[in-house]
């Protein structure tokens, strides 16, 4: 909740300390989602440019990463909120012990729910940035910026409608991955918190905690996921449209499973990074802005 000093609504906090969250953590860790970009694509590590150019397409993630993240983080909070109001009205009739059991696994769903609803409502900014993120990092075009010219001139063959659907390419897949991704990562970010704010008395998490908190549910949520990570990256840099069943059956036919956890070293150490720099700058900035010590 927002301190009342601050001047400022906790939706506000929200969509200021996500957006600085988001950019801080893309610009940072942007070397490793290359490389683990290109050890995903079909045409091999080195042909997509090995070591070479690792910030390529980074322009595209500095325009997607704030709205991205403030539009996920202001959803997120919002749905939280009105779960846990909720929850506390449907329980407050009950006994303690009642209410006691009901939040017991009532707040890890809400935590599920309010994570994929940022998710989806995040993807909207994300899509279209990563189709055009990852083209520019396998090396398929110079820049984030050719890549986007490329897909908005075939608008004269394929039409407004058909230049919408090549850059929400992968939309299906990603809310597919990112769904289940944050249905484990931020239930178990939030229930450490509470685990760590019980032990020490404290109101709030610092960002310390949220931080290392954020690393482990990260690097959780990122091993399981990976393969889901495989099917996405390969859908976003097909030269053409495939149905993400078929492409899936096509990967698993000519590279078997081993394919499936391409990547997963790096991605596990991006996300973990990535996990504490994105929650650990998240819950400084919120603390920050709300006036919490």
């Amino acid at each position: 909740m927002a301190s009342p000093s601050s001047g400022l609504t906790p939706f506000t906090a929200a969509l200021l300390a996500g957006a600085l969250a988001g950019t801080t953590v893309d610009l940072s860790l942007y070397p490793i989602d290359t490389l683990k970009t290109r050890l995903q694509s079909s045409a091999g590590f080195y042909p997509s440019g090995g070591f070479r150019g690792v910030y390529a397409g980074v322009g595209s993630a500095l325009v997607g990463s704030a709205p991205g993240a403030a539009l996920f983080f202001v959803t997120y909070e919002e749905v939280k909120s009105r779960l846990r109001l909720l929850s506390e009205n449907e329980n407050g009739n009950g006994s303690i012990s009642e209410r006691g059991r009901g939040k017991g696994w009532t707040e890890p769903v809400g935590h599920m729910i309010a994570a994929s609803a940022g998710e989806v409502a995040a993807c909207a900014i994300r899509v279209p940035t990563e189709v055009v993120k990852q083209r520019a990092q396998a090396a398929q075009y110079p820049s984030s910026m050719a890549a986007l010219r490329f897909i908005l001139a075939q608008r004269g063959n394929i039409g407004a409608l058909g230049v919408w659907r090549e850059l929400y390419r992968g939309w299906s897949i990603t809310i597919m991955r990112e769904v289940p991704f944050t249905a484990i990562q931020f239930p178990l970010w939030e229930g450490m918190k509470a685990w760590r704010r019980r032990t020490n008395g404290r109101s709030q998490s610092s960002a310390i905690e949220s931080g290392i908190f954020g690393s482990i549910a990260g690097a959780v949520a990122a091993g399981l996921t990976t393969p889901l990570d495989v099917l996405k990256t390969r859908v976003m840099l097909a030269k053409e449209r495939q149905a993400a069943i078929s492409l899936f059956v096509q990967i698993w036919r000519e590279s078997g499973p081993k394919a499936f956890i391409a990547g997963l070293g790096p991605r596990i150490m991006w996300i973990s990074a990535g996990g504490a720099i994105f929650l650990g700058t998240y819950q400084w900035a919120f603390n920050a802005i709300t006036g919490i010590t």
